[in-house]
């Protein structure tokens, strides 16, 4: 037994074949070939990436990087790869910054059994990550980001804010029942539990539920309020500080009594504000092809420009400027993702 517990912090990366256990009811050796080639996929770009294998189980396997960005990077690259090659076997994977407990090459804790459960809820195919691996990426990677709402994991006390990485439509499953090997290893054991969020309540945010759409004021015309209330309560504490500084700047403001000018410092805050929770409180990076960030920043440029107009729009330049920046990045975006 040793003396002290090592842990450390660490990108964890679960992934799992999708109906494992009937492909190989149907093709024994047919489905371990596939296994090996697609383990061969994750092998090779989990290398490149960086990171390691931490446990192969049966069909699964959990790897672990020193850097998230390239963690999200390799399981894009995984199901890329896979999907090109047309592969019988589909993969799920979860992605999940949290600290771990290292016993020898494996890792055993919570932040493996959220990766885990991040995978189960992954559609084949698909890529999910937590909360703390979305802000770390969020502004680094190019590729989308989908906020499926706050979900709470089975024996945890808190919600899990449950982000999908866009990769275009998911792999179809099969429709066979999956069945699980009967023999786990020590860290295959969180991928055997039943779906933790079998039993929290679950939404669509594709196409709103039959309770939704009986009640008038949470559904109108296809714009799911509840779900808008929910990204919106994920910032409501930096906003209620926002209105607080606000205030304080207005009240200062009447107090000096040297002029208005606390519209300059809230513009500034707001912006920033926007810049770090644009993402979540609008459910998405872009809007109208171009980076949230372009409408942030030049509605920031415009507003600069009409308080302090004199007869002369000279936002348009700046603002031009930033729209040309975009569409070149744009163009250049889908070269960097091709997988090397």
């Amino acid at each position: 037994m040793s003396d002290r517990i090592t842990r450390k912090l660490t990108t964890i990366l679960a992934a799992d074949a999708e109906q494992f256990s009937a492909a190989m009811t149907a093709d024994e050796v047919g489905t371990f070939t596939e296994l090996q080639a697609a383990r061969d996929v994750f092998f090779k770009l989990i290398t490149h990436h960086g990171g390691r294998v931490a446990n192969t189980a049966g069909d699964g396997l959990i790897a672990d990087f020193p850097s998230v960005v390239e963690a999200v990077q390799c399981a894009i690259e995984v199901q890329q790869e896979l999907a090109a090659r047309d592969a019988a076997l589909s993969f799920r994977i979860g992605v999940h910054l949290g600290d771990v407990i290292c016993d020898g090459p494996d890792l055993i804790g919570e932040g493996v059994n959220l990766a885990a459960r991040l995978q189960t809820m992954a559609e084949p195919g698909g890529v999910l990550i937590s909360q703390q691996v979305y802000d770390h990426v969020k502004n680094k990677l190019t590729i989308g980001f989908e906020y499926l709402g706050d979900r709470r994991p089975r024996n945890l006390a808190e919600d899990v804010a449950v982000y999908r990485v866009s990769l275009g439509a998911p792999r179809p499953s099969r429709p066979a029942e999956r069945k699980r090997p009967a023999d786990p290893s020590q860290s295959a054991r969180v991928w055997l539990d039943p779906d933790p969020f079998a039993d929290a309540p679950q939404r669509d945010f594709r196409a709103p539920a039959g309770d939704d759409m009986a009640d008038g004021d949470q559904q109108q015309d296809g714009f799911d309020l509840k779900g808008y209330k929910a990204r919106f309560r994920r910032c409501e504490k930096p906003s209620k500080m926002i209105a607080g500084a606000a205030a304080g700047l207005f009240l200062l403001d009447i107090v000096t009594g040297r002029g208005i000018w606390a519209h300059w410092p809230i513009l500034v805050l707001v912006m920033l504000f926007l810049l770090r929770e644009g993402p979540r409180m609008f459910d998405r990076n872009a809007f109208l092809s171009l980076p949230l960030r372009f409408w942030i920043i030049g509605g920031f440029l415009f507003l600069v420009n009409m308080f302090s107009w004199s007869g002369y729009f000279w936002a348009l330049w700046p603002i031009g400027g930033l729209f040309l920046v975009s569409l070149l990045r744009r163009g250049i975006a889908p070269q960097a993702d091709e997988p090397q």
